[in-house]
């Protein structure tokens, strides 16, 4: 796949800064590691994929109104970001309530919502989940199955959510881009199933 050679506008640059202080307090969960890291990465990997602009913002932004602010900073984004970003980050957003719905409840919902979701939003959110696996794979190859006392819910159950998830992205809204992401998180997820 070949993508065509650009350099990011000032609108790139923009949403970076601003996803560094929205989230300049958060951590990645269980660790010192900044949560940036994961807007950056997830990111890249849109961008690597034959992303677009927009879609490498809303990949930047993809927590902004979930974790920092709700339908507001939904709007602000929106305002800053344009349409095309604010509708990704709604759609990539697991919940805007809080407290946050309980754990199943929600990712079933989310589930339901990506079904029938456009290819954008499944590029950004597969982005997403693809760098959530591969640092918990890293972290289990690391430090071993302690890893999983960090989530919301037991090793099965997150299973479960990726497989679905998998599922979703596999057979959603026609994008050739996705299909090596596709392939990177299942053998991304037989790694992690293989450590007990």
């Amino acid at each position: 796949m070949n993508c065509l050679a650009a350099p990011v506008s000032e609108r790139f640059h923009n949403a970076l800064a601003y996803a560094s202080q929205l989230h300049a307090t958060q951590a990645r969960k269980g660790t010192e590691i900044p949560y940036i890291s994961h807007l950056m990465a997830v990111a890249a990997i849109v961008m690597e994929a034959c992303g677009t602009e927009d879609e490498a913002i809303a990949a930047l932004l993809h927590d902004a109104a979930e974790d920092q602010g709700g339908l507001p900073r939904l709007a602000d984004i929106r305002s800053r970001f344009g349409s095309t970003v604010g509708d990704i980050v709604e759609h990539c957003s697991d919940t805007f309530e809080k407290p946050k719905p309980p754990w199943e409840a929600r990712k079933s919902a989310y589930h339901e919502r990506l079904r029938g979701a456009d290819a954008s939003t499944l590029l950004v959110s597969i982005a997403d989940k693809l760098h959530n696996a591969r640092a918990t794979l890293h972290d289990l190859q690391t430090s071993g199955p302690a890893v999983w006392e960090r989530f919301s819910a037991p090793r099965e159950r997150t299973l479960w959510n990726y497989r679905t998830l998998l599922e979703i992205y596999r057979s959603g809204a026609d994008d050739s881009r996705r299909q090596p992401l596709v392939r990177q998180l299942r053998a991304t997820l037989d790694e992690i199933e293989a450590i007990r």
